[in-house]
């Protein structure tokens, strides 16, 4: 990060009256610093990065742990789940090892993904030196209330101005409790280069934002720190959110635009799968314009409503000469894409609307042709080996009460949005958008 530009920041910052929230100051200054922190294209793609490609847990783990052994000044880790198993407790032991040495270590849970996470972690983490956050910790399975389904569904750390990892990847043992399932199929990236800081900003931002809510008081400022000594590399990357605020659409935007301009192939690889008609529309005038569209999705019964209701829409997507092939091997928890072989999103988004239009979200988009064949690579290989295709004729000759059970779950997450009020917002969305049109 430009010293200039920390300097400016805890300028402002000193000067706030205490009554202004930390939400309102962010939100007031969110997008000029966004501009002068970011460069290149509307996207946001920043040059000089190294960007690397990791896959399932036994990749992330030993990684993340290892950058917390190397920390010298501050980590943050924001995750979905934590738990108190196996990996969780390695974790917090690579955690405790780095507060005892001086950095500064931010840990932010989602209150209802880390739900099972017991005080005694908790507490062990703060006893340790591990300053802990919990996003919206109260949580009630009776109401559909805006507040309950709005969740912190990142997955990042940043380490110093050295590393950043985004993904889709849990605080949690990869094989499940007794070890014997195969490991989650899911993804991350380790990003090294101009990229870390526009991510640490961000992490910085949400934790300020949390603890104003928490505590009433403002955090630890978003300070300098040393240059990186890493060199980066060569690969331009943005990273990418979704939030409640200015980046309600920045990823599914960026999904639908890539898939606009895709000229031969597009593969995604969705834990959860249930995209709005302009996503499905865009995924099948790609098929019309003689690209190959090829879908790697849930074959485990995870989420019961999210299984059978995207399962409703295989139909459509079929008749248009998409292929689907679903993952039985283990539980597929990837949230990734690659179009033509060289642009590639790794991240936490699902392509359904809890995602993107809900929760908190985060993924890194790689514009290279390197990287992108690499990830298309991997998930070819794994749809060839684990892969179950979808046909036509057996799709059409399933029984008549599971057709019945995909469309009432459909119709069931759809009336979960509407009693939401996203639906209303997502129509008032739309017509300020037209208005706006028209004005130009």
């Amino acid at each position: 990060m430009d010293p200039n530009l920390s300097g400016g920041i805890r300028s402002m910052w000193s000067n706030l009256p205490t009554q202004v929230t930390v939400m309102r100051y962010w939100n007031r200054q969110r997008r000029s610093v966004d501009q002068k922190v970011l460069s290149g294209d509307s996207l946001g793609f920043v040059p000089g990065n190294q960007v690397t490609l990791l896959q399932n847990g036994e990749a992330y783990f030993p990684a993340i742990e290892t950058a917390f052994d190397r920390a010298r000044y501050e980590i943050y880790l924001a995750t979905y789940i934590y738990e108190d198993d196996a990996t969780g407790q390695r974790i917090a032991d690579a955690l405790k090892r780095a507060a005892l040495r001086g950095v500064k270590v931010y840990v932010l849970i989602d209150g209802y993904g880390s739900k099972h996470l017991p005080r005694s972690m908790l507490d062990r983490l703060r006893t340790d030196g591990v300053k802990t956050l919990i996003f919206r910790p109260q949580i009630s399975p009776w109401t559909l209330r805006r507040k309950r389904l709005r969740r912190m569904h990142r997955k990042l750390v940043v380490v110093d101005r050295e590393l950043a990892f985004v993904g889709g990847i849990n605080i949690i043992e990869d094989r499940g409790a007794t070890g014997e399932m195969p490991p989650r199929y899911d993804y991350a990236v380790a990003v090294e280069g101009p990229l870390v800081d526009v991510i640490r900003l961000s992490a910085h931002r949400l934790w300020s934002m949390v603890s104003w809510t928490a505590f009433r008081k403002r955090s630890a400022r978003c300070g300098a720190l040393p240059v990186a000594t890493s060199t980066g590399g060569s690969m331009s990357a943005a990273f990418l959110m979704r939030d409640n605020f200015h980046h309600r659409r920045d990823i599914e935007a960026a999904y639908i635009q890539a898939i606009n301009n895709a000229e031969s192939e597009i593969i995604l690889a969705h834990a959860y799968f249930l995209p709005r008609i302009e996503f499905r529309h865009a995924l099948i005038n790609a098929v019309g314009r003689g690209v190959r569209v090829l879908l790697l999705l849930q074959g485990k019964v995870d989420n019961l409503l999210e299984y059978y209701g995207s399962r409703a829409l295989y139909g459509s997507f079929i008749d248009a000469g998409i292929e689907i092939y679903e993952y039985r091997k283990g539980f597929l928890h990837a949230k990734v894409a690659v179009i033509d072989a060289h642009w590639a999103t790794v991240g936490s988004s699902n392509i359904d609307p809890f995602s993107l239009l809900l929760a908190l979200e985060s993924n890194v988009v790689v514009d290279d042709k390197a990287f992108g064949a690499n990830l298309a690579h991997s998930l070819k290989k794994t749809v060839e080996t684990d892969g179950r295709r979808i046909m036509r004729d057996g799709w059409k000759q399933r029984p008549a009460a599971l057709r019945f059970i995909g469309w009432l779950c459909y119709g069931l997450l759809r009336l979960m949005k509407g009693l939401s009020g996203y639906g209303v917002e997502n129509d008032r969305a739309k017509e300020r958008k037209q208005r706006n049109n028209k004005r130009q």
